[in-house]
């Protein structure tokens, strides 16, 4: 049984995975001049909330529930069958090489704490497996139940954004921490949302999409210059 400071620390956007590193996507949008100030950051936060935050969410909790199989061949076929999902899901190339990046960094977390979870059933696919699986198996192993599980990974797609909106356009980050608290509700929903899509076959996990997102992330990947690495 997980105790609650284990989900805080797993939420924690200190936690070392390299979440930090990460805009979600802001950077290339505010050079774009689509996020601006705090109201269009809340729109940007809402729509990623709706789409990469729901189906993160979802495969998180799918990879949750695979954890719970007995055998470890059930595991990897399941975990294998999770991984080509997400990656069809995952239009562009930028940002299914950051997912794996970023699966690949929590996996060298989840190793360390958690040496005796089940990572080997991990697709091994060049690159490594996608995050939100990495993250299903680690919060399986930290004993998190599986709506605990897509919160953590709802939550991280809107805090991560909102912190690097506080760094790219110098917002007040006490108005932006109030921003987050009022995308608690919503952020929970989606995490209930995300916890009962698990129970179907991977391919009827959710798809939301974000085409403009993935034009960004492509167009993010030319820079030279960046602050953020997505």
């Amino acid at each position: 049984m997980a105790t609650p400071s284990l989900l805080l620390l797993l939420a924690d956007g200190r936690f070392p995975a390299g979440a930090h590193a990460h805009s979600g996507g802001l950077e290339a949008a505010v050079a774009a001049g689509r996020v601006t100030d705090l109201s269009s950051l809340e729109a940007f936060l809402v729509g990623r909330l709706a789409t990469a935050g729901l189906v993160g969410a979802a495969f998180a909790a799918a990879a949750h529930r695979a954890a719970a199989s007995a055998e470890s061949a059930a595991r990897s076929a399941a975990l294998a069958r999770l991984d080509a999902e997400l990656d069809a899901r995952t239009a562009a190339p930028a940002l299914r090489a950051v997912s794996r990046r970023q699966g690949r960094a929590l996996l060298r977390a989840g190793r360390t704490i958690w040496p005796d979870a089940p990572f080997a059933d991990l697709p091994t696919t060049p690159g490594g497996a996608h995050q939100p699986l990495v993250l299903g198996l680690l919060c399986a192993a930290a004993g998190l139940s599986r709506v605990e599980t897509a919160t953590i990974a709802a939550y991280g797609t809107v805090t991560g954004a909102a912190s690097a909106g506080v760094r790219l356009l110098g917002l007040d980050p006490y108005r932006v921490q109030a921003l987050l608290v009022g995308l608690a509700d919503a952020c929970d929903d989606t995490a209930a949302d995300a916890a009962r899509a698990a129970d179907d076959p991977p391919e009827r996990l959710p798809a939301a999409a974000a085409p403009l997102a993935d034009i960004h992330a492509e167009i993010h990947a030319t820079w030279e210059v960046r602050l953020f690495a997505s």
